[in-house]
């Protein structure tokens, strides 16, 4: 059972900030700096936002997470309000379709991480070295 009320669960989740998150882009920023990984960029502007860019390569990475994301191996939902949080899930996944769709339109190749492969930082930058050696 939350412990908080409904309107403090709303401001709660509402407050969670999609970049400068330690757990996630401050991390894998780290990984690839002891491994060497470079061209990349933060904050490059096109669709989708995507955490890191490496704009000669037009290679664009997000990194997903497990809850906002619908993970299918972490993602507990919360006990209340689980229509809402459903929904929410599954807009956020066709979302993230659409966005690469779309970037495969623009000549873009878009790849997918999860927070939780972050933990993993070899198999993570051998991820990341494949997707930028397609190119």
């Amino acid at each position: 059972m939350d412990v908080l009320d409904r309107e403090a669960r709303s401001r709660v989740m509402a407050s969670v900030r999609s970049s400068g998150n330690r757990s996630t882009e401050l991390a894998v920023i780290q990984v690839f700096r002891t491994n060497g990984v470079s061209g990349w960029r933060r904050k490059w502007p096109i669709l989708g936002k995507p955490d890191f860019v490496w704009p000669r390569l037009k290679v664009a990475l997000f990194i997903d997470g497990c809850f906002w994301h619908g993970c299918r191996y972490h993602c507990r939902l919360p006990a209340t309000n689980k229509h809402y949080w459903i929904r929410k899930i599954v807009g956020n996944r066709a979302r993230d379709r659409h966005i690469c769709r779309e970037l495969r339109k623009r000549g873009w190749r878009a790849v997918r991480v999860w927070e939780h492969e972050i933990k993993s930082p070899d198999r993570l930058v051998d991820k990341i070295r494949q997707s930028l050696a397609v190119h």
